[in-house]
């Protein structure tokens, strides 16, 4: 066998076991939103227990309540044909980071976990509220076990 055929078995391989880490990766993260029959679109997703809020996470709760509850629901609890709960799993701290909630907030993310849709940048927010709702949303998330 010479050096291109071994090269070539080599890539093949190499793409198929990407192939396999890819789909075996994305598979448990990849969330269709909530099929929920006859459930009226903009019903909560997840039900959440909400601690008593102090500091920069109740500062948090007004600013998320003023730029991001009309999608996201009271509470971060997603909103059945709107979008997603961000107190769920796939928003830890350890999959998504503050910087993600920064860049979503300033950029718009594209749809990758859930079957929501493209979410849009989010028009005059300040980073400073980005950080104080990413307090908010975190204290929610500690509060229903989430770390």
């Amino acid at each position: 066998m010479n050096n291109n055929m071994r090269l070539g078995i080599a890539i093949l391989a190499l793409a198929g076991f990407g192939v396999l880490i890819y789909n075996n990766y994305k598979s448990p993260d990849k969330v269709a939103a909530p099929a929920m029959g006859g459930t009226p679109a903009g019903r909560a997703i997840v039900q959440v227990s909400v601690p008593e809020l102090t500091g920069q996470a109740a500062i948090g709760k007004l600013a998320f309540n003023a730029k991001c509850a009309t999608c996201h629901g009271e509470n971060a609890v997603g909103q059945v044909g709107v979008a997603p709960p961000l107190v769920h799993q796939i928003y830890r701290p350890g999959h998504h980071g503050d910087m993600a909630f920064l860049m979503a907030a300033r950029n718009g993310v594209r749809s990758h976990h859930w079957k929501f849709g493209n979410m849009p940048p989010v028009d005059g927010i300040t980073d400073a509220e980005v950080k104080s709702i990413v307090a908010y949303v975190r204290a929610l998330q500690q509060a229903n076990g989430i770390n």
